[in-house]
């Protein structure tokens, strides 16, 4: 027991220090951003005030709680640290939100503002930045905080439950937790989003509406389907949503504009679908599905494996 205690003890030392090391990197790096571009950016006023916000979000916040961290780290003071830090938590997912409006923001300020364009090429080239732009460390609290859950994970599973810190610490594993699902939202929601523009601007003209809220992009690919008079096997491209299925065709490749679109050819509703195996589905030889709705059944086949993962998502979203 004493010598898990002592390996325990080792490794928790060891990640602590790692916390107060990477903590000291992370704080001089926001501190490039708040005084060499917020402060003066203030002073100067070459921002209107709403742009800046909109730009920077709640960095200035989230520096101090960082400064406030540190200072705590370095006397030793893990549990108080952590305590007083989880306070801030939210800061980061108000971040998250932020920062695909702040991306934007900055782009269209460095197309329109001229005298900003000057200011900002002028701080990069200071020796302190060492090459990186002001881009390059926007992302820097989302890429901490994702460190922040591992460290407070690691400190954990090496405390004793007896420590006076393991309160603390299973507290804060906790709320860092309930943040990162929220920030994972905040990324998997614009993922979809960039997904559904991506279909959206491959279809042809404007009838078919992809960016509907609430729907959520499945995945797409090639299938053969197969025609209810013996006609020839058509090859068409399909895009699953958690609502809808469309069948697609691709234009013809000398249109002067749609060459490299594609023609919506129908859109299936998925609450009224039954979907069905036919026959195949071994690992090598793929198969026939069975999609049935009120008024149409589609049989679609593929010759590999790949049906099987069509059959899973398509049930899946039918469910």
């Amino acid at each position: 027991v004493e010598e898990q205690r002592a390996r325990w003890e080792r490794k928790r030392s060891r990640t602590a220090k790692e916390l107060l090391e990477t903590e000291h990197k992370y704080f001089e790096q926001l501190d490039l951003v708040v005084t060499f571009f917020v402060t003066i950016l203030k002073a100067k006023g070459t921002l209107k005030p709403a742009v800046l916000e909109t730009i920077f979000g709640p960095l200035e916040s989230i520096y101090s709680a960082s400064h406030v961290l540190l200072l705590y780290l370095e006397r030793g003071n893990l549990g108080p640290g952590l305590e007083n830090f989880c306070q801030n938590l939210e800061l980061y997912g108000h971040y998250a939100e932020n920062l695909d409006q702040a991306n934007k923001t900055l782009e269209e300020q460095l197309r329109k503002n001229k005298s900003f364009r000057r200011f900002k090429k002028l701080q990069e080239t200071r020796p302190q930045f060492q090459g990186r732009k002001l881009e390059d460390l926007l992302p820097l609290p989302l890429q901490r905080f994702h460190q922040y859950k591992h460290f407070l994970r690691d400190l954990l599973e090496n405390s004793s439950p007896g420590s006076t810190d393991y309160q603390k610490l299973a507290k804060a594993v906790k709320s860092v937790s309930e943040v990162s699902r929220w920030v994972q939202d905040i990324i998997r929601k614009k993922e979809n989003s960039l997904q559904l523009l991506r279909v959206q601007k491959l279809l042809k003209g404007q009838k078919t509406h992809v960016l509907t809220p609430g729907r959520w992009y499945i995945r797409e690919g090639w299938l053969l389907v197969v025609p209810s008079k013996g006609e020839k096997l058509k090859r068409r491209m399909f895009f699953l949503f958690s609502d809808i299925f469309i069948a697609t065709k691709p234009c013809h490749p000398l249109h002067p504009l749609n060459s490299n679109k594609l023609a919506c050819q129908a859109v299936y509703p998925l609450h009224q679908c039954v979907v069905d195996k036919v026959f195949g589905h071994t690992q090598s030889q793929g198969g026939l599905l069975s999609l049935s709705f009120p008024h149409k059944t589609l049989l679609l086949m593929s010759s590999d494996q790949d049906i099987n993962d069509w059959y899973q998502s398509l049930s899946a979203a039918v469910r």
